[in-house]
């Protein structure tokens, strides 16, 4: 069976533009998935929305969106209102810069894709497009329209087509500052020396030997 793309636009680098395709890198199609069922019957859980202070079940068609004003007050958000200030896709990634592998953080790396070009239209503009970005050896960043939402991207050459993988904003990263120990200039007296350590590692591992 033919892989099926994720999405399908055009790549955009100053003046050339071309059609592509997203596929996916990863695939869960080994991972394995539990229903939840009733024990005594064997039946499958199937859960109801139901209002929270009454308990009655309640039908799709009145089930609206609100913004939590309060613990117990909302605000409406119709469904027209949320399409007024959606992002318009314009099916497009643009790059817009380039910047050196090293100053991404790896955290704010998620989600990889590969992308190819999408039909033998834009295979010469897409590797005009690739190898620009493979003679630079750095991270082409980008920027598209996904879901009504802007999404950023790093783009690098691998093999004949691209590599993708998106990025989240510093915004939606946690510090680690409240996990991680306060640094200390040293080892305190009390504390295990790296040779007492590997020598107490050494001898629990004969021990678990013997």
């Amino acid at each position: 069976m033919a892989p099926r793309a994720n999405w399908k636009g055009f790549l955009r680098l100053s003046l050339v533009t071309c059609p592509v395709a997203l596929f996916p890198a990863t695939s869960d199609s080994e991972k394995i998935s539990f229903n939840q069922i009733n024990k005594r019957t064997g039946h499958r859980i199937r859960y109801l929305r139901v209002d929270a202070e009454s308990g009655e079940e309640v039908p799709s068609e009145e089930i609206v969106k609100g913004y939590p004003v309060d613990c117990d007050t909302y605000v409406e958000v119709t469904k027209e209102e949320l399409e007024n200030i959606a992002l318009e896709s314009t099916r497009t990634i643009d790059i817009n810069e380039f910047v050196a592998k090293d100053e991404i953080d790896p955290r704010y790396i998620i989600r990889p894709y590969y992308l190819v070009p999408d039909g033998k239209v834009g295979h010469d503009a897409f590797a005009v497009i690739r190898e620009t970005i493979r003679n630079m050896d750095m991270v082409a960043i980008g920027r598209v329209v996904l879901t009504s939402r802007e999404h950023i991207i790093g783009l690098e050459p691998l093999d004949k087509g691209l590599y993708r993988a998106q990025r989240k904003s510093a915004g939606r990263t946690k510090s680690p500052r409240s996990l991680f120990l306060r640094p200390t200039d040293g080892p305190k007296k009390h504390s295990v020396q790296p040779q007492g350590f590997l020598g107490l590692a050494r001898a629990g591992l004969s021990l678990a030997l013997t």
